[in-house]
C-alpha cells in the first residue's frame, strides 16, 4: 500500500494578532482555525466533517505557541475538536509568538526570531520542550512527528527533536531545498523517509516542473489532477509513503471572510478520489507511520506536464482574480 499522509498545519496567525485580550483571540479562531464565513465554515471543522464522511484520515500539526499570549485554553479548543473526530493530533512550532510574548518568553536567553533555525540548538531544545509539554497540556498526546513553522529548520532542530523523543521530522520541503526557507541538510533528491540527525525525516511530496525544478504538493499549489497524478506515479514506482501539506485557513481568504470555493472543491475532491483509489490509503504517524526507504536511487518526481502545467495556472490566476490570497 501507499500512504497518503494528508498534513494540516493548524495555527493562529501571529500576522493577525493585535492584543491579548479574549475577543483578539476569538477573531483570530474565528478565520485561522474554525473558518467562519458568511456561507458557514471552511477551517478544521469542515475539514473534519469531509475526513468523516469519506472516512478518511490526516494528521493536524497543531501550533501550541499562542499559549503564551492568551493562555492554554486557547489550544484545548484547537485540540479537542480534531481529537474527539478521531483524527491524529501532532506538533507544530511558529517561534514567531515568542516576540510577541514579553515577558512570558520561556528562554531563559529571551531571545526571539522567525524560524527555529534563528535560534540556538540550546534555544530549540526549550522551545520545543514547551511546546510539547504545552500541546500535551491541551489535551493532545505525547507527539511523535513535528514540522517547523514556514519549514524553517535546520539539523539543529532535529537534534533539538531527538533530545525531546520525538521520532518524525516533516520540515524538508525538496522543492525549497536552497532556498534558505528549510536549512536541512538534505538535498532535493531526498524524498522519501530517511534517517537524519537522529529522527526520520518524512520530506514533503513534490512533483516536476517545466524548468526542470520541483514544485511542493501543497493543496494551494497544486490542482487536483496533478495531485492525484502524483499519487498514482509513487503507487506505480512501488514507493511507501506520499506528503501533502494544507493548512486550518486555506479554504478560505482570510480578510474577506469569503470561501475559496476552487480550493475547497480541490480539497473535497482530493479525499474522494482517495476513498476509491486502490492499494492507497491515508496514513497517520502512529498507526500507520512512515517506512525508511532502503534503496539508495533517488525516486523520480511526477515529470512536468504542459497540460496540467497550463490547467494549474488557469485555475490560479481565477481563484486569485475570485478570491484573493489567503
Amino acid at each position: 500500500m501507499t500512504r497518503v499522509f494528508i498534513t494540516i498545519d493548524t495555527e493562529y496567525s501571529s500576522g493577525l494578532y493585535s492584543g491579548p485580550g479574549a475577543d483578539d483571540r476569538r477573531e483570530n479562531f474565528a478565520c485561522s482555525i474554525a473558518g467562519i464565513t458568511p456561507d458557514g465554515p471552511a477551517g478544521i471543522t469542515h475539514k473534519l466533517d469531509l475526513l468523516r464522511e469519506t472516512g478518511q484520515r490526516a494528521v493536524f500539526f497543531v501550533d501550541p505557541m499562542p499559549a503564551l499570549v492568551w493562555g492554554i485554553a486557547a489550544i484545548e479548543d484547537v485540540v479537542g475538536p480534531i481529537l474527539v473526530a478521531g483524527q491524529e493530533v501532532q506538533l507544530h512550532c511558529h517561534t514567531e509568538w515568542l516576540g510577541l510574548a514579553g515577558d512570558a518568553n520561556p528562554l531563559a536567553s529571551r531571545a526571539t526570531g522567525r524560524n527555529l533555525f534563528d535560534f540556538t540548538f540550546e534555544d530549540q531544545c526549550a522551545i520545543i520542550d514547551y511546546a510539547r509539554s504545552t500541546l500535551m497540556a491541551a489535551g493532545a498526546p505525547a507527539p511523535i512527528a513535528f514540522r517547523a513553522g514556514n519549514y524553517g529548520a535546520n539539523d539543529d532542530t532535529l537534534r533539538a527533536l531527538a533530545a525531546n523523543g520525538i521520532a518524525y521530522d516533516s520540515s524538508h520541503c525538496p522543492a525549497l531545498a536552497g532556498s534558505g526557507v528549510c536549512r536541512i541538510a538534505l538535498s532535493p533528491e531526498v524524498r522519501d523517509p530517511v534517517g537524519h540527525m537522529g529522527v526520520i525525516e518524512v520530506p514533503i511530496g513534490a512533483i516536476g516542473t517545466l524548468g526542470g525544478g520541483l514544485r511542493h504538493a501543497q493543496i494551494t499549489a497544486l490542482t487536483l489532477a496533478e495531485m492525484l497524478a502524483a499519487i498514482r506515479h509513487v503507487r506505480a514506482a512501488g514507493r511507501s509513503d506520499l506528503v501533502l501539506v494544507s493548512h486550518s485557513f486555506e479554504l478560505l481568504n482570510r480578510r474577506t471572510r469569503s470561501i475559496n470555493h476552487i480550493v475547497r472543491r480541490r480539497f473535497a475532491g482530493l479525499l474522494a478520489a482517495l476513498a476509491r483509489m486502490r492499494e492507497v490509503e491515508t496514513g497517520s504517524f502512529a498507526a500507520t507511520p512512515p517506512l525508511l526507504r532502503l534503496t539508495g536511487e533517488t525516486p523520480a518526481a511526477l515529470p512536468a506536464s504542459a497540460i496540467r502545467t497550463g490547467r494549474r495556472m488557469a485555475e490560479q490566476l481565477v481563484s486569485n482574480a475570485l478570491y484573493g490570497a489567503i
